[in-house]
């Protein structure tokens, strides 16, 4: 896996700032993030960026690369592992058996598991009630593989309800163009903002 197109996070910092500001975090809560497809995973390494220096922790459920992968790229840009958590819903699928035990991460047998993941999302929200908490899940476009528009509907109304209510904050990242008309919509009701991402 190759390195991201750019590699200085206060250039990351500077392109998200661009997209969620700290005021943005403060008076709004979820946001739906469209992406250039080639510029995905430089998308995930800046907001992850711009939410650790507002001061957020950041947990991010992964269906695109797996848990390792990313926690080298978080740590080659300079990102605090420490207040980073993973609910890694790609690794197990992919190896055929669960990995290791890590106490940063929670392995889910498969990008199918909703309930799983539901259950990590609470568990890791529970843990960090105490401070500001970001959940990412990257990406909407890749869930769309392993379920259909309507399951993913769902599962994505049952995150942002559980995040409202416990009032945390969330990223749904997504390809731009990727999404069908009616997800997409369904999508843009359950959030604050819709920001799409820069070319």
């Amino acid at each position: 896996m190759g390195s991201p197109k750019t590699t200085d996070v206060s250039s990351w910092s500077e392109c998200v700032t661009r997209l969620i500001s700290v005021a943005d975090l403060g008076t709004k809560q979820l946001f739906l993030v469209l992406s250039p497809p080639d510029r995905l995973r430089e998308q995930n390494l800046a907001l992850t960026a711009e939410l650790q220096a507002a001061g957020y922790r950041v947990c991010v459920i992964t269906t695109n690369y797996p848990y390792r992968v990313l926690a080298r790229l978080y740590g080659s840009a300079g990102l605090d592992l420490e207040r980073i958590d993973f609910i890694d819903a790609i690794t197990a699928y992919a190896l055929g058996s669960t990995p290791p035990h890590d106490d940063r991460c929670r392995y889910v047998q498969s990008p199918t598991d909703l309930t799983e993941i539901g259950i990590g999302v609470t568990e890791l929200l529970k843990a960090h009630s105490g401070e500001p908490t970001c959940i990412l899940i990257d990406s909407v476009s890749t869930m769309l593989i392993y379920l259909s528009s309507s399951s993913l509907s769902k599962f994505i109304h049952f995150v942002a309800n559980r995040l409202r209510l416990l009032n945390h904050s969330g990223i749904f990242l997504a390809v731009e163009q990727g999404l069908d008309p009616m997800l997409l919509t369904q999508l843009v009701t359950f959030v604050d903002a819709t920001i799409e991402g820069q070319a």
